[in-house]
Parts: C-alpha cells; structure tokens; sequence
C-alpha cells in the first residue's frame, strides 16, 4: 500500500531497504523518543530479538540524520529492570486491584478535602493521547488545575514569553529557516551536545553558505563554539541586558521595521524606553563582555534581515526567564524578522513531546487546544465541548508550588507519570521529603527502580519507546507518530489506558471509553477545531474524523492542519495576525534588572546542563555500554586559575555545595569555564552515583510569570575532597558499592566498571571488595601490593570467571581502563593466567583508547590523538582512517577540538574532556 504521497506505508516498509534479511517483523517508521528535534527513525527487530534503528532519510526533521544517543536506541530496550507488573505496597497486584484502589482513594480525598486536593504530575515523555486524557481528566471531570509537567522546568518561561507577545504560545518558525539564515544567534544552547541533529543541520548550512555567520551566547565555550564566529561569554542571567540594548540601538540606528510595527503590534514606546534606561556602562557590567564585543554584536544583528535567533534552557531557567524571552523576541517584532523564510526567535524544547504536552494543556494555567483558563470564553468552549461536569475555573498549582503542597498537607493524592522528579525537581531533599509525607503516592512508570518509585504506595508499568502508539510534536510544531514495534512485556499498559481506566472507575465511564489512541486523537484534532474559525492557532481539524487506519498511516505534518485548506501557512506572523484580542503583537517592557546569586559564603556561580550522551536520569541511556562511556562519573568543569587558587587538580575529587546541599564530583579543568563559574551535569542518581543529584543544590525559587526554577545562576562553592584510598574497578556483575564514602557506577562492555573512594585508612581493603563483588563470598582472591607506592590490586576469579579486578591508590587512579574491562570476557581456566593478571593488567602504559569520543565505532580520545601524529589533521581524515564521526556525526565538533588542542598553536590549551 502508498500514502499519499507515494511512500510505502510504515507498516509494509520494505525489508531490503534495510540490507538485511533476518527480521521477525517489518521495520516501522517511527519518532525518537529523547529531544525536541523529533528525529525520525527507522526500527525493526532481528531474528534473535535485538533491534536495529536507523535515521528515516524521508523525515524532513532529520533528513536520516541521528545523534549518538538515536543511533544506539536499539542498546536501550531491553527489559532488565523493568517494572512489568502492577505492586501494591511493594507487592504484586492485579491491575483490578491497582485500578480500584487508585479511583477510590482519589474519589475519597475528593469527597473530604475537596478537588484541589488531588494532583497530576506528567511529563514530555507522554504521547499527545496521555497527556490530553489526563488533563481532561483533571481538568474537566475532578474539576481541579492541579495537573503540572516536567516541562515546567525547561520551557515555561518560554510559553509564557509567547503567550505574552503573541496571545498564543506559537513557534513562529521552522527548522528550515536555519538553511536559509544568514545569522544565527545561539543563545544559552548547546546545540552542539543538547541537539547535536541541529546542530549538524547548522553546520551544514554554514558549510553550503559561508557568507553566514553563528554568535554563540553562553558563559561556557561549549563544543558548540566551534561553529560560532563570535562567542560573547556572558554573565548568567545577563542576556536580559542584552537584549534589552539590542531594541534601544536599533531605534537609535533606524534598523526599526517601522511599517511592521505600527500595522502589527503594540507597546513599542514603552519598551524601547525601558531598553533606553540601561546605558552601555550598565549593559557591560551586567553582561560580563567588552563594549567592543557588544557593539559587534549589535552591529552584525542590525545589519542582517534573514536573522534567526535560537534559544534554550540557559534562557528558560532562570528567575527573569520569561522577560529574557519577551526581550528577544522585542527585537525581532521590532525589525518585523518574525514568520519569514530564515527569520524568526526560535524556541527549541528539551523533551519529546514537550510541545504536545503544551498544546493539550499539560501545564497547570492552561487549558487544552492552546485556550487560556484564564478566559470565560475558552472555558465555556472546552465545557460544552467536553460536556464536563466540573470544568476547573483557576490556574492549579506549578511544579515548585505543588510540591510544597504536598509537603504541608495540602494534597492528599498525588499520580505521578513518567518522570522523576525526586532527581529533577529543585531542592531535591525537600521533594522527597514531601512524597515521604503524602498520604497516597501512585507513579506510572516503565522502570522498577528510581528515586521517585521508592515512595509509591502503588506502581502502575508502562509501556516504554517501541511498546506505545501515539503522536508527539516537535520543536518547530511537526507532529509524528510513535509506533510499536515491540509487543507489550508483562502486564505493562500505556498510559493513556492507565487514566482512562481510573476515569471510568471514578463514574465517568462514558467520557473516557476509547478504543485506541486513534479514537482519542480524532476528539482532541474535534477540540481543536471547535468554534475556532481561525481565532486560534492550533487547529488540527482535518483530523478530526480521521480513520484508524488513517491515523496508523499518518506522515508527519505541520499543524495548523485546518478542515478545506490544502494549502497551509508552515510559518506565522509574517503579516501579522496574532491571537491577542486586537490581532496585534505585543511588545513587553521589561526591566534589566539582574538577580543576585552569590554571597561571600558562596563565591562561584553554578550552571548545569546535559552530557552529551546521557539523558534525564539515565533511565534509558544508562543501559547503553557505549553512550556511558563517554562520560563515566559526575564531573565539574573549572577554570584552571580558579582551580589553582583552590588546589584543586584535574582529575581530583571535589565537594560542590549550595545553601541547600553538597554533592560529589570529579574535577575537570577547562578553559571554557568563565573565572568564577562552574558546571555540572543533571543526570547522575542514586542508582548511579553516591552523591551526584544536581538538583540537590539548585533552590527553589523560580520564575515570577512561568513558575520555572531557576537552574544556571546558583550561588555555590567548592573545596577539594581529601581521600585515603581511591579506587577504580571492573565487576562481571553490578556491584554493590554502598561501602564506598564515593561512587560512580556505570554499564561498561563488557560488565560494570566504578571509580570509587574511601575517606578514611582502612587496614583490609580486600573485605571491601569483596562486599562490593556479587558471588565473591567463595571466590578465589588475588592480591598485589606495592611497596614503594602503596597501590593495592586485587582480582576475584569464579574458576575461569574473572568476578571483579580492583586498583587502590593513594592518589587518583592511573590506568588503561578499556584495556582492564576487556578482560572480563577472557577464559581465565588456566591458574598461571589467573597469577600474571595483576602483574600484567594494571598499568597505564596498556593500549587504551582513553575517553570515548566518537560511541557509534568505540573511538576514544587516544585513538584520534594517535591518528593525528600519523598525519590525519583533519576531521574528514580522522573519519576515513577510524570511522569516527562518520555515522551519527555527535562527535564532529569534539573530534575537531582535539585537533585543534593538538596542533602546536593550541598546546597549551587544556582539553576540557579530558579524563
């Protein structure tokens, strides 16, 4: 069978566009389920049960192209340590019970404490289907707002920023407008690492056309730098001056679309006179930059029409993120850069389904189809629409605030789906003090072990990537369907089942009886359309009879997708037409006035962010032995001058701390830090590190418009970790490392592998090893010691099985680490191997590739520092003498810095990714 547009339908794909033979079932075209980019893909499952993922060369969001953690999807669906069956205090239960007793308790704290007592905590893991019958659920049938995301804490500040400035919460823009740019504006994004396909689509554009031109805007000289023809290494929280003066020196240098904005927007005179009370002295000191650079800056944007401005969490996150985004968005209203081919402020989100999760409501002050709660109007068409009983009237409680809610008493029912937001949320002990302190706690998940499951009083299983069926949108408002290509394991269910099933039992029996994700599509495209008539932006109305098998074949699509129109606007605003009450655009006033972070007892500045290779809290990547071993432990990036002052060496144990907690690290020297800031990571948790929870540190203040915490601006310190024994070890199975004062464990290939250490002396280290080693209790043990260095190595042997292998040191631990793990997978039978083992293993002058760099071919940094000394100079050479960067392409900008710290102007440089 065709689509509509010649295509082969992606459940007949054929087979030998694959080059292999050996499938059980046919390939599928599906979506990836990690960032906004919604890259397409392509996966099947192979005789023996893996599974095979592929860039779909036919998606217009990636165009085939895939990042390292989408190309090793295939590595992360396995069900080792999956939930898979519903509990009940821990125990097994059937789903009749788990359902019952969820419906009752909610109905029960309802019934007692009121609506508002209950709550909904959902993610941009959801598929469209969930999230809309769960809002539906709470918003129009319990009759509370009390349903929030995770996306509040990356994206609200830019709904709110639009929402603001448009009347809607509208990307105007699209990916394609980055091939047409003549200027780039990056601001607060590493696409280089967050949205690594981007970022390859940039620096494709950039190649075809090289008149254009990039600006990096970030404190850190990311990978992403390395596109960019100017890096302005801001001051965080400093981009709202920024900005700020951008609009006044436009007006002053006639670079103002005057006829845009008089036909088109409003409030022009009062935020440029905002702007015009910052002068150049105050922009430089908020900022942190040269008046030079500035200047440049300014002239460069004034200068070019076809400008697109890009920007993230280092925007979002932040107590003045919403003015940031209204301040960027000023001056593209103001030079009328808005809608048009290559022109536009470009928001792109961090989740999948972020913008879906958006555009049915998900968050707590909206109402689903892009309609204000706010709003008589839209409430009266969403309760005619749902015929709902008990349609919420006010905004329900943001993610921070709910929490504190739920720590005080206030709610007594809490479901939390598909997120962690023990790991995730700001001030994390106080968010796990609160689930500890809920009376009822239900969590759907597809794991059986997290930070956050440990509270549940019920655990649903969910289907996970590969197992559901359902829509998500993309950053530039591209809808494409996930679908399953893996049959359901155990009981697990999706979750749109989960919450229509509780619906049901709760007395809404028929309002949520759907026979599919499709059927719940078809009303919310109905929703959509309902008395819109063009009054709002989202309107998926040609969809809203749309047939299973439709829906099953469905391509993707940029909504609007309106009923009678073939032919549709991909891009907003151009012309005006905005979704305010006078059609007029906005402009907002906003006031440069930079939040103070640090204090004397908390000198640096903290920021923190994505690995390259790692996502949320590792749930998924961490089953991948190759998307681990990019980065294997948390590290904090300082500046090697701050670090001189401190005695902190690379490669050192540090103790990072805030007012509101401490976690443990390993230092990592770089020159891309500014004096006085430092950086960490997000993703470690307690199932992979002993005091790795960044959001431990972050505080809970937030955003005064969006509610979104503020995560790149904490006040901070740090100090070097003393240490008596630090330790590095390989395990056939996954340890046991509760001993250890410090611990990172992460899946190697094969086994595990863990740096670990010990604070105090400890006379017998051989018993601590041999509690960490699982099946140690009889094994045969191995010890070397040194006398002149005091280094420790130990191996426990199982007959021919090499348990574990261990290294203690006085210092940090030298030594080959690939080349160590590789010798779990030896037959070690023969006793004489067993005896030179320690002797022969545990050196540092053993072949090893060094930290992974490039994870699709097992290229490390050695690898390519080692081809570069033979003569392959060039990131093109590196890929046809190692493979490397030559499939997914994430590793392009990292292989290109090592070129360049390698070559004789760069010595000095150190490399920030050295481990």
């Amino acid at each position: 069978m065709k689509t509509r547009n010649g295509r082969a339908a992606p459940h007949l794909w054929d087979n030998s566009h694959w080059g292999h033979g050996d499938y059980l079932l046919p390939a599928v075209r599906t979506t990836c389920p990690y960032c906004g980019v919604g890259c397409g893909l392509l996966a099947g499952r192979r005789a023996d049960g893996s599974v095979l993922v592929k860039g779909d060369h036919d998606h217009p969001a990636n165009y085939g192209k895939l990042c390292s953690k989408g190309s090793a999807l295939g590595e992360t669906v396995g069900l080792e340590g999956r939930l898979l069956f519903p509990e009940i205090g821990g125990e097994r239960a059937s789903w009749d019970a788990a359902i019952d007793l969820i419906a009752a308790r909610f109905s029960e704290a309802i019934s007692t404490h009121g609506p508002d007592s209950v709550a909904f905590y959902v993610s941009g893991q959801l598929l469209t289907e969930d999230y809309y019958v769960a809002n539906k659920l709470m918003k129009g049938f319990i009759g509370s707002a009390n349903i929030d995301t995770n996306s509040r804490l990356c994206m609200a500040s830019s709904v709110a920023g639009h929402r603001r400035a448009f009347g809607s919460d509208t990307v105007p823009g699209t990916y394609e407008d980055i091939d047409l740019a003549d200027l780039v504006v990056v601001a607060g994004s590493n696409l280089a690492w967050c949205h690594p396909v981007t970022y390859q689509r940039l620096h494709a554009a950039k190649s075809a056309r090289p008149h254009m031109r990039v600006v990096l805007i970030d404190p850190r000289a990311t990978l992403t730098n390395h596109i960019a023809d100017h890096h302005l290494a801001i001051s965080p929280d400093g981009d709202l001056a920024l900005f700020s003066g951008l609009l006044a020196y436009l007006a002053e240098n006639d670079r103002v679309d005057h006829s845009y904005v008089m036909e088109h927007t409003e409030g022009f005179d009062d935020a440029l006179a905002a702007a015009r009370r910052l002068t150049m002295d105050d922009i430089v000191a908020q900022t942190g930059l040269a008046a030079s650079e500035i200047e440049a800056f300014y002239r460069l944007f004034a200068s070019t029409e076809k400008t697109v401005t890009i920007y993230s969490q280092g925007i979002n996150q932040s107590v003045i993120g919403t003015d940031k985004v209204n301040a960027i968005i000023n001056c593209h209203l103001a030079t009328g850069r808005i809608g048009k081919p290559g022109a536009g402020p470009f928001s792109i989100t961090g989740q999948p389904n972020a913008m879906g999760g958006r555009e049915v409501g998900g968050l707590a002050n909206l109402l689903a189809c892009h309609m204000d709660l706010e709003n008589p109007d839209h409430r009266d068409i969403a309760n005619r629409f749902w015929t709902a009983p008990n349609l919420a009237t006010k905004p329900g409680l943001k993610a921070v605030d709910l929490f504190r809610a739920i720590d005080n008493g206030r709610i007594k029912a809490l479901w939390i789906m598909a997120t962690n937001p023990v790991d995730s949320l700001p001030d994390g002990e106080v968010a796990e003090a609160a689930l500890k302190r809920c009376p009822f706690v239900v969590v759907s998940d597809v794991v059986s072990e997290n930070d956050t499951l440990r509270h549940a009083h019920v655990r649903l299983p969910a289907l996970a990537w590969g197992e559901k069926e359902g829509t998500v949108t993309n950053s530039e408002r591209r809808i494409s369907r996930q679908r399953s290509f893996l049959p359901a394991p155990g009981e697990a269910k999706p979750d749109w089942w989960h919450i229509c099933q509780v619906a049901q039992r709760m007395g809404f029996e028929r309002d949520f009886d759907y026979g599919g994700p499709a059927a719940i599509y078809r009303e919310y495209a109905a929703m959509t359309a309902f008395e819109n008539d063009g009054r709002r932006d989202l309107d998926l109305g040609a969809h809203a009879e749309i047939s299973d098998r439709a829906y099953d074949e469905l391509e993707p699509f940029f909504w609007p997708h309106r009923l009678g129109l073939e032919d549709q606007e991909v891009r907003f605003f151009a012309k005006g037409g905005f979704f305010t009450a006078n059609g007029r655009a906005r402009f907002i006033s906003v006031s440069a006035q930079m939040p103070e972070r640090k204090d004397e007892a908390y000198p640096f500045t903290l920021n923190t962010g994505r690995l390259r290779d790692q996502w949320h809290t590792m749930t998924r990547t961490g089953k991948s032995p190759r998307l681990s071993a990019h980065m294997t432990e948390p590290h904090c990036e300082i500046h090697p001058q701050d670090a001189i002052q401190l005695a902190i060496a690379n490669d050192t144990l540090v103790r990072i701390e805030s007012a509101q907690g401490a976690v443990i690290a390993r230092a990592l020297l770089s020159d891309g830090q500014r004096l006085g800031d430092l950086f960490l990571s997000m993703h470690w948790t307690d199932q992979f590190a002993s005091n790795g929870r960044v959001n431990q540190l972050v505080p809970a203040v937030t955003d005064a418009v969006s509610g979104q915490p503020a995560s790149k601006n904490i006040a901070a310190r740090i100090a070097p970790l003393n240490a008596a024994h630090h330790g590095f070890a390989v395990f056939a199975e996954r340890p046991d490392m509760s001993a250890a004062d410090y611990w990172a464990t992460v899946l190697a290939e094969p086994g595990w592998r863990s740096e670990f250490a010990f604070a105090q002396e400890i006379e017998d280290l051989s018993a601590h090893a041999r509690v960490m080693t699982a099946s140690a209790n009889d094994a045969e043990l191995h010890v070397h010691r040194d006398p002149a260095t005091g280094a420790q190595r130990m191996a426990f042997f199982d007959g021919e099985r090499l348990l574990s292998a261990f290294l203690f040191s006085s210092t940090p631990v030298r030594v080959a680490r690939a080349h160590v793990s590789a010798h779990l997978s030896k037959d070690y039978s023969d006793p004489r191997e067993r005896e030179r083992f320690l002797t022969e293993v545990f050196h540092d002058d053993q072949p090893d590739p060094g930290r992974m760099v490039c994870a699709c071919y097992g290229v490390g940094e050695n690898d390519i520092r080692s081809a570069i000394d033979a003569g392959s100079a060039t990131v093109s050479a590196i890929g046809k003498a190692l493979g490397a960067g030559s499939y997914c392409g994430t590793c392009l900008a990292e292989i290109q810095y090592i070129i360049d710290a390698r070559s004789p102007a760069e010595a000095g440089v150190q490399d920030p990714f050295t481990n």
